[in-house]
């Protein structure tokens, strides 16, 4: 780490700037959710049931954890820039196919594709720790999400307004033209952080056993796994929630959505902010009660029949608040685990966040019916709080137990 120079923006020849970080992981997570408010109307346009184009969200983040196992070596073994620059090259092509798919086979084909781009999740990830200690990463990735999280909280509003003015296709038009800007940016700054690459792919695989037989690892893999699990049983079943309950546009279901990622801005804030001073522990903690709290709130206020969208949206803030405090603490916790390892440490984390955040999309979508009201996306989202809670205990008493040990 001590042979990286200061980043200096723009100069591809040092590290990438903080705000190279935030747009390439910022362009993933926009990627995820812009179209969201436009899912039944895409539903309508291929024919197909809303549970089965509900996939365009769960089958691309089943294959964005596929990716992670693979571009978090990849990056340990050729670095990170290359990884970076061709991954986005494909999102572009992918984005452009999707929005000219006439058919649904062809369209989702494109749309698998385009989870090319998480690469910018473990990349992001990665190069903060080879640049920084765990301290000083854990206050670093909260600035990044704070950054990033700008992207999740403008896109559904901007893509409810592109779809009801220029179609669905629009969503993906302006998927393609925002990868084409991040890879310029990309490509002009992001220098190579990993000074020190693996031999071999076989020198990798002979040091993972200390990865996967860490119960640090474990612990800080299964609180992203579950904290990451309440957004997104909102997002596979919000926008039903919206439209068949609600009675809301697409505009109007992208504006609500777009509370959460304004939560989990001001979370990732905080933590940027205070996780070097107020320690890993604490805000993990903190960010797994508030959001057990928040959704049983959402709880009481669907009892007590309260019947305005904000009665449920509202405290939606919550789930972002909460996710804020846990991910930039739990990830540097888990790439701290083996620093040698970071971009698989990162990939295999992501893996297991990106599946088990699609199960719950998926769980989500399936109990939600015109006739269920709120409560199964309610309890999707309480059920994985509570369990976060448990793992991020498990988790702090192996650290004190070990004292840093793996």
């Amino acid at each position: 780490m001590s042979a990286l120079t200061a980043p200096i923006y723009l100069d591809r020849n040092s590290p990438p700037h903080i705000t190279t970080l935030v747009l390439m992981a910022g362009t993933g997570a926009l990627s995820m959710n812009i179209f969201l408010a436009s899912l039944p109307e895409m539903a309508e346009y291929y024919d197909q049931p809303y549970s089965i184009m509900q996939f365009t969200l769960t089958g691309y983040l089943a294959l964005t954890g596929l990716a992670q196992l693979i571009i978090g070596p990849v990056s340990d073994r050729v670095g990170r820039r290359p990884v970076m620059l061709a991954t986005l090259v494909i999102f572009i092509v992918a984005s452009l196919g999707a929005a000219l798919s006439t058919n649904f086979e062809l369209f989702m084909a494109f749309r698998l594709l385009q989870a090319a781009v998480v690469s910018g999740f473990v990349i992001s990830r990665a190069a903060v720790r080879d640049m920084v200690s765990r301290e000083r990463a854990a206050s670093m990735l909260g600035y990044v999400a704070m950054g990033m999280a700008l992207a999740p909280m403008m896109a559904p509003p901007l893509g409810g307004v592109l779809a009801d003015n220029l179609g669905w296709q629009s969503n993906f038009y302006a998927m393609s033209l925002i990868g084409c800007f991040t890879l310029v940016i990309a490509f002009l700054d992001q220098g190579e952080t990993n000074l020190h690459r693996s031999e071999s792919f076989t020198a990798q695989l002979r040091t993972y056993p200390d990865l996967f037989k860490s119960r640090r690892f474990w612990g800080y893999a299964l609180m992203q796994v579950f904290a990451v699990g309440t957004f997104f049983a909102y997002l596979g079943g919000a926008p039903f929630v919206g439209d068949k309950f609600f009675g809301l546009s697409a505009s109007e279901v992208g504006l609500y959505l777009a509370l959460t990622p304004l939560g989990y801005m001001l979370g990732s804030g905080f933590s940027g902010r205070f996780a070097a001073r107020v320690g890993l522990y604490r805000m993990i903690i903190a960010g797994a009660l508030l959001t057990l709290l928040g959704m049983s709130l959402t709880l009481v206020t669907a009892a007590i029949g309260v019947v305005h969208p904000m009665g449920f949206f509202g405290f939606t803030l919550a789930i972002g608040l909460g996710n804020g405090l846990i991910l930039p603490s739990a990830n540097a916790g888990m790439l701290d685990v083996k620093p040698e390892l970071a971009g698989s440490a990162s990939g295999l984390g992501g893996s297991l966040m990106t599946f088990g955040g699609a199960s719950l999309s998926a769980l989500s979508g399936f109990l939600l019916t015109e006739t269920s009201g709120v409560y199964p996306l309610i309890y999707c989202i309480l059920g994985a709080s509570f369990f976060c809670l448990l793992a991020a205990i498990y988790t702090i008493r192996v650290e004190i137990e070990m004292r840093g040990g793996v």
